[in-house]
């Protein structure tokens, strides 16, 4: 799979590290040419402009900066097809979900929101792993082709996707993630207040 990547620090950094063991074709846009060119060099990668990987890449990777996201696909041109994996968290809950967002701003396009709920440093893992146990990682996407091809990238950093339901209930990733965010910033244990099932 062509997979282009919007950003160039950790969350672009640790899965790209996995797809490209996998064998992805992948190639790398940032906000910085210099950063953009050090991140391509480590996973193996190509570079290019916002429109040039765009046009280029299949799926693209969305980790930048929830506020930065509208702004750089205004600047990659039509995104009619491509699939937009939403890995951003907007802590501030600030208007509409950023899943939605990207999804109204680039029409045409295929949004599934994945990868948002652990922390950079369990995604560098290999695989990705709690205590032992595999991630699951939800998605949530209305495309069963875009669905199918993230869960492809998700089985191949080693963890296992589970279906989320429409797009529309991405708002819910999201709200969790920013639950989640500030209880481990708070120091607390964010993993306990989930009973295992049994």
């Amino acid at each position: 799979m062509r997979i282009g990547i919007f950003g160039t620090g950790g969350m672009a950094d640790a899965l790209g590290a996995h797809w490209a063991r996998a064998g992805h074709e992948l190639l790398v846009s940032g906000r910085s040419a210099e950063n953009a060119a050090a991140l391509a060099n480590r996973l193996g990668a190509a570079t290019g402009t916002w429109p040039e990987v765009a046009a280029a890449a299949d799926v693209l990777l969305l980790a930048l900066p929830a506020g930065a996201v509208l702004d750089v696909l205004a600047a990659s041109g039509p995104l009619t097809g491509k699939v937009l994996v939403d890995c951003t968290n907007d802590p501030a809950l600030t208007g509409a979900p950023v899943a939605s967002r990207i999804a109204s701003a680039s029409p045409g396009a295929h949004v599934v929101k994945a990868f948002n709920l652990a922390p950079t440093d369990i995604w560098q893992l290999t695989p990705p792993a709690w205590e032992g146990r595999p991630l699951s990682v939800p998605l949530c996407g209305d495309d069963p082709a875009a669905l199918a091809a993230v869960g492809t990238l998700v089985r191949d950093i080693g963890a296992t996707p589970v279906a989320g339901g429409g797009l529309d209930r991405a708002a819910l990733l999201e709200a969790t993630a920013a639950f989640v965010i500030g209880l481990w910033f708070a120091g607390e244990d964010a993993q306990a207040i989930l009973a295992p099932v049994g």
